[in-house]
């Protein structure tokens, strides 16, 4: 740390009775209160560098032996107060980036400046401020976090501003060339005065030294310095992402876990105005953290997003934060993670586990983003190709390279996305309060073309099934028609065919397939070509119309059913088929011969 040393005489300040005065051969002759303190000094040395004090006395009476000054307003306390008493006196004092701040503001309060001495504490506190506290890192971070107990002087004083501007220039800067007194992980050190001794080590060169450090201050003075940041345009915007993201968890760890504590307390006590606090300074860190975020894909992660739209359904943040986190969600959908989609539902107008709305619209602006890749260059480029054969041709195709990639990208985000998308609605259908609706909704988001397979969509159907027992017939085939089962696996259609909670049965192929033109309209909602374990294709179709055709297959001339043995022989594949006619040839031919 910098520090300047002022003055040379030792300190004769001392107390008696809660009353501060100095050791002097003259009585004292004023009175000086500030905030509670009491002062017993002398004119001559603080009225010939204090202006202030000067105008008060000359408009102050002396009637009494003992003139008395209050300074109700004066800011920094008795601690400022006291060393600008002790230059005045000429007593030593040490100035670092730890009390300029307060020195600097009292002095001008008591405009201790160059028109009433030369070489005044304004003048001194200045110089040492330019020359050796903004050139300093740590330094600057600290009087910068200083600013905050006096802002309106601070800002007058263009102490605030000058210390944002060095730090956004030191961050642009190699680190090699900025004096790094305070590093990333806390453990480089440095002793430096003013007249430009220094010790100090440098440490390897890391991308985002600065982040750690810089997340210290408060969110009013870390917006205005990343603003200043990424205004420069010299810092890559993933850093700006990294370090938004140290910033926030810096200052918003497990904040659903404590957010929800403080609530439930809240409810339960008289502390509910303190945790509505808490609860709106996070709020504001949280929204102020989404402003700040680059506009390029991929300067945050979309993890980190994705934690920042829970906090913010948690926080009950602005509807434009929300969407805006939504908005970017989207553009890298792909890099997110199941258990990162799974946003708490805190709304008292639902009473779902999650926001499966909040996923929906997710999904919208995802699919929103996505065209279709041209499968063959346009049209004029043909007629171009055709004209200038030589030239135009490399470029047409070039074109066409960069757009069929630019299409392959896309397809394997959407690939991707419906690996998610499925796997979310695993976890989604296990709530027992989650409508069919919203279900089917996520389900629908995803077109047919982005899943190869329906493995996974045919588990999330099963386990939704088995957490809605109480869904009836029309709602289970509703359910269903989301499947597509010619993009079932071997051990799928196996599974389909045994499972009793689903309204469909594996049918092989033979005379009972041949009857779906008796269906009702409402229960043809099958689709035929399943893989069946042999033939990877069967026909799946509704429990009701298996039983159907069975019946109408089943039914003699007469009307008379078949006996139940025959019913079963009915349903037997092909080759079951010939076995059992060859047995029952050979029966027949021993009870003629008996």
């Amino acid at each position: 740390m910098k520090f300047m040393k002022l003055g040379s005489r030792p300190d004769t300040f001392y107390t008696i009775e809660a009353v501060r005065s100095v050791s002097s051969d003259v009585s004292s002759d004023l009175i000086i209160q500030v905030k509670g303190s009491k002062y017993m000094l002398h004119k001559f040395p603080l009225l010939s560098k204090c202006l202030r004090l000067q105008r008060i006395c000359s408009e102050s009476p002396e009637t009494l032996q003992r003139q008395i000054i209050q300074l109700s307003d004066f800011p920094g306390g008795i601690e400022a107060f006291e060393l600008c008493g002790k230059f005045c006196y000429g007593i030593t004092i040490t100035l670092s980036a730890y009390n300029i701040v307060e020195v600097r503001c009292a002095a001008e309060y008591l405009q201790m400046t160059e028109d009433v001495e030369k070489g005044n504490l304004v003048y001194k506190v200045e110089v040492f401020f330019n020359s050796c506290i903004l050139h300093g890192w740590k330094d600057t971070i600290v009087t910068l976090q200083s600013t905050k107990a006096f802002p309106l002087w601070s800002e007058d004083l263009g102490i605030t501003s000058r210390c944002i501007e060095s730090i956004a220039s030191k961050v642009s800067t190699h680190p090699s060339k900025v004096s790094l007194s305070h590093s990333h992980s806390r453990r480089v050190r440095d002793d430096i005065s003013c007249n430009g001794a220094e010790i100090q080590q440098h440490r390897p060169t890391i991308k985002g030294w600065w982040a750690e450090d810089i997340a210290e201050l408060s969110i009013d003075l870390y917006w205005r310095t990343m603003i200043a940041i990424k205004s420069s345009g010299k810092v890559p915007s993933n850093l700006i992402g990294e370090a938004l993201q140290v910033y926030a968890s810096r200052w918003l760890p497990n904040i659903s876990v404590k957010v929800k504590a403080k609530k439930d307390a809240a409810a339960s006590s008289s502390d509910s105005d303190s945790a509505s606090e808490v609860t709106s300074k996070h709020r504001l860190l949280l929204e102020s953290i989404v402003s700040l975020l680059p506009s390029e894909k991929g300067a945050a992660s979309c993890s980190f997003l994705l934690k920042l739209l829970k906090a913010a359904n948690i926080l009950n943040a602005s509807s434009s934060s929300k969407m805006e986190l939504a908005r970017r969600i989207a553009l890298q959908l792909e890099e997110a993670r199941v258990s990162d989609l799974l946003i708490p539902c805190l709304s008292h107008s639902s009473d779902t586990l999650y926001d499966v709305d909040m996923v929906q619209t997710i999904l919208e602006q995802f699919m929103s983003q996505g065209q279709s890749p041209p499968t063959s260059p346009p049209r004029s480029k043909l007629e171009i190709q055709r004209r200038r054969r030589s030239r135009s041709a490399e470029i047409v195709n070039i074109e066409f390279q960069e757009a069929r990639r630019s299409s392959s990208a896309s397809h394997s985000s959407r690939l991707k996305v419906a690996r998610i998308v499925d796997g979310y609605l695993q976890e989604i259908a296990k709530d027992r309060n989650l409508p069919l609706s919203k279900f089917i909704a996520i389900a629908e988001t995803i077109p047919n073309f982005s899943r190869p397979d329906h493995d996974d969509l045919y588990q999330a159907i099963d386990i939704y099934l088995k957490a809605h027992p109480d869904l009836n017939k029309s709602e289970r085939k509703k359910l269903c028609r989301i499947l597509d089962c010619k993009k079932l696996s071997v051990e799928a259609c196996m599974h389909a065919a045994q499972n009793e909670k689903l309204p469909l049965r594996v049918v092989p192929p033979g005379p009972l397939s041949t009857t779906t033109s008796n269906i009702p309209a409402d229960d043809q909602w099958s689709m035929s070509g399943i893989k069946s374990p042999k033939s990877r294709i069967s026909t799946l179709k509704p429990k009701a119309a298996r039983d159907d055709d069975l019946d109408e297959n089943n039914m003699n001339p007469d009307g008379m059913g078949r006996p139940s043995k025959l019913k079963t022989f009915c349903a037997l594949p092909t080759r079951p088929k010939r076995m059992f006619n060859k047995l029952l040839s050979i029966n027949r031919s021993g009870s003629e011969m008996n």
